[in-house]
């Protein structure tokens, strides 16, 4: 497995998949928090994000196997998101490289923190989320606070099946 920040130069097919991918997955992981068939991404906005320097893809065998978004929130704290696996390579490690990648890009800019944001409804535990919830407990993150998704993303409110809030997670990267 190779992992690489996509150059700005990536290709239309390469968006094109890294875009596929991400609404695959938060179609399956997110099943019941949106109304009808809410697309996490579209390629214009992958597009921005490989432009702006802030994806990462996994190949393996030189195909796309998983991406994330890596980004700096500010001087200390680096961020990750979008994190996308290939569901018919579950069990490889590829989510785990992907964070491991985030964090060594963040600590290399000098962050001493990185955090993420885990979407969760409010009044029922979702299966996906729980697991996630343990796995990245496993990797060292911690829950710092809750967000409500109404302050930060009213947008995405309407969209909403059922009310949800976000979970603020940290890693000291030093």
């Amino acid at each position: 497995m190779e992992i690489e920040v996509l150059p700005p130069s990536a290709g239309a097919a390469v968006i094109e998949r890294v875009t596929g991918l991400v609404n695959q997955v938060y179609a399956e992981s997110e099943k019941g928090l949106w109304q009808g068939n809410a697309d996490r991404t579209s390629a214009d906005e992958v597009a921005g994000f490989v432009t702006a320097g802030e994806i990462a893809v996994a190949f393996v065998a030189g195909d796309v196997a998983g991406s994330v978004r890596i980004r700096r929130l500010d001087e200390a704290t680096g961020e990750f998101g979008m994190l996308a696996a290939d569901p018919a390579r579950r069990g490889l490690g590829i989510g785990r490289a992907l964070v491991r990648f985030a964090e060594r890009v963040s600590r290399d800019a000098g962050c001493r923190e990185v955090q993420l944001e885990l979407l969760v409804p409010r009044t029922w535990t979702h299966p996906s989320k729980q697991f996630l919830a343990e796995w990245y407990g496993r990797l060292g993150y911690r829950v710092t606070h809750h967000a409500d998704l109404a302050e930060d993303y009213p947008h995405l409110v309407p969209s909403l099946a059922t009310p949800c809030d976000f979970r603020i997670y940290r890693k000291d990267l030093r």
